[in-house]
């Protein structure tokens, strides 16, 4: 398959005044399988990792549609409102659980398409580097809520491992694919993606 600039999206949010979205491990792991649960056939995730305040996604919109932005097709309509009730339930179960209410989560979940391969494969190691950056753990291994150990084991139940591996040019190999997720990414070029 060749790489489709009109497929890939980095797709992002973040609490409302940066506020914590994530309390305990198992918020993590509801908000994974809501997201599974609502956009399994609608898209692939090829990436992501959750941070207490906000978190990432890189997906693969299957070709023929014209991207989020652009709404014709209507699977990117029901993706969009997917993505959207994924948050509004969470939102509506966190705030319960923390005696909370308002919003949750910023008010539009962002979207940037990505339009070169180059751009595609940077995303996708930004998105894993992010504990990293943040000072949350000293190794990207470390941190639980990323796809970075599903690349590392080649196994997921979240990711199409073939997928991402297929498009954004990662390597089988445990060893070069843990090599090349600890390449510097400069400052620059993490602007570019948000």
């Amino acid at each position: 398959m060749n790489f489709s600039a009109n497929c890939l999206y980095h797709v992002y949010n973040r609490g409302n005044n940066r506020q914590k979205i994530f309390f305990e491990e198992k918020n993590y792991i509801f908000f994974l399988n809501k997201l599974k649960n609502n956009v399994d056939g609608l898209c692939d995730i090829l990436a992501y990792c959750l941070m207490p305040n906000h978190f990432h996604i890189l997906i693969y919109v299957s070709e023929g549609s014209d991207g989020l932005k652009n709404l014709p097709n209507q699977n990117q309509q029901t993706l969009v409102r997917k993505i959207g009730t994924v948050l509004s339930s969470y939102s509506q179960a966190i705030n319960k659980q923390e005696g909370k209410s308002g919003s949750l989560f910023q008010q539009k979940t962002k979207s940037k398409q990505l339009i070169t391969e180059s751009s595609a494969t940077t995303c996708f190691h930004y998105i894993h580097q992010n504990p990293l950056r943040s000072n949350l753990v000293k190794k990207l291994e470390n941190w639980p809520y990323s796809s970075f150990n599903d690349f590392l084991s080649n196994k997921s139940s979240i990711c199409n491992l073939a997928r991402a591996k297929e498009l954004l040019d990662i390597s089988d190999n445990p060893e070069q694919f843990f090599k090349d997720s600890y390449e510097v990414i400069d400052q620059g070029t993490i602007n570019d993606l948000s």
